[in-house]
């Protein structure tokens, strides 16, 4: 009974923090609108391979909204923590310039928004070593971002797994981001960089704080199934790629599963698969899935895939256009990387030289 009391009284305080978290999102998205200059936001991705339509949904698009509204926006391609759970670097490269192609292609603007890279900002990783000495092991270790990045690698914890917090803590405060775009499950990494920033500023920079105590923007984005019902994913082989050709995106969708009812229904508890279809199919349109599902009826799962085929290579179309534009022009891309990695440098060396100045280490 008391270990059940427990495990609820834990829930709820997790719930509890929750709520605390979304009604502060609510508060500085208002804000935000309404004076969108004053705000420098961070994200980014690991370049383990291709995006897909999940990402589009869940980041990209709200990526490009806060750009255009005038928001201060940096895009780090977090290629550092592909080694966090990975034991090899293979076509690191490639997935680079491919995620490039594909923020350019959705349209990030490389004028308003700085993408750059982990690896060629050494000034950023610096920030590792006084930040470290602000947090404890257990404040690490009961990370649940951390542990659940450990059971899905299958790997021991490592060093750098066990400090990817803090790691993201220096993405996050080296351009003194005050806001942070995020789903539910990443909250913990916000948390701790405020923990962070506070007790640096705390032990170090009383009189003239150096870092910000960002604010987590919680995502209200739905969490895009894949086409066989479950978490759209790269390694479940059931996402639709933003650069597939049409081709490829009718031959994937022809052959997700779907179930033995003929009348095509919205039921994302007992019929996932068939709802996952209708969720894409409702993204890519601005309509309702229950409204799709009504439209065909009983013209069955065939008729569904055939919808959703042409609805997804509609939308796709112009990103796929711009995308093989860029392709055409390697040399490009690789400008407007090596452009942000050169701001990056100045934004991290400056942010570097504050710390130093703070900590009495500049001699």
């Amino acid at each position: 009974m008391a270990e059940e009391q427990a495990v609820t009284a834990a829930g709820n305080e997790i719930s509890d923090t929750f709520l605390a978290e979304k009604k502060r999102s609510d508060e500085v998205l208002g804000k935000l609108h309404a004076n969108p200059g004053a705000y420098t936001m961070l994200t980014g991705d690991r370049p383990t391979g291709r995006l897909h339509l999940g990402h589009y949904f869940g980041s990209i698009k709200e990526r490009v909204a806060m750009q255009n509204l005038g928001v201060n926006t940096n895009i780090i391609i977090a290629d550092y923590q592909v080694i966090t759970d990975r034991d090899t670097t293979e076509h690191i490269g490639d997935n680079v310039m491919g995620l490039v192609m594909d923020y350019l292609a959705a349209g990030i603007d490389p004028n308003k928004t700085m993408i750059y890279t982990h690896s060629a900002v050494p000034a950023e990783n610096q920030l590792m070593l006084p930040f470290l000495s602000l947090v404890s092991e257990a404040e690490l270790e009961r990370n649940p971002t951390v542990k659940s990045e450990m059971e899905a690698s299958g790997h021991a914890l490592t060093g750098l797994l066990l400090t990817y917090p803090v790691h993201q803590a220096c993405d996050i405060l080296f351009c003194k981001a005050n806001v942070v775009p995020i789903g539910k499950d990443n909250l913990p990494h916000v948390q701790i960089t405020r923990t962070i920033a506070r007790r640096f500023n705390k032990r170090y920079a009383k009189k003239h704080p150096v870092f910000p105590e960002p604010a987590a923007i919680l995502s209200d984005a739905p969490e895009i199934p894949g086409l066989d019902g479950r978490k759209m994913s790269k390694s479940y082989g059931n996402s639709i790629m933003l650069g597939a050709t049409a081709e490829e995106t009718a031959k994937l969708i022809k052959k997700s599963p779907t179930d033995s009812e003929r009348r095509i229904t919205f039921d994302p508890v007992n019929r996932p698969q068939v709802s996952a279809l209708l969720t894409t199919a409702g993204l890519c349109t601005g309509r309702k899935p229950e409204d799709i599902a009504e439209e065909i009826g009983e013209a069955g799962a065939g008729a569904l895939k055939q919808y959703v085929t042409k609805v997804v290579n509609d939308f796709l179309a112009p990103h796929r256009e711009r995308r093989a534009q860029l392709e055409k022009d390697p040399d490009y891309v690789r400008d407007v990387l090596h452009d942000g990695n050169k701001r990056a440098n100045e934004i991290a060396n400056q942010t570097l030289d504050e710390v130093r100045e703070a900590m009495g280490m500049k001699y």
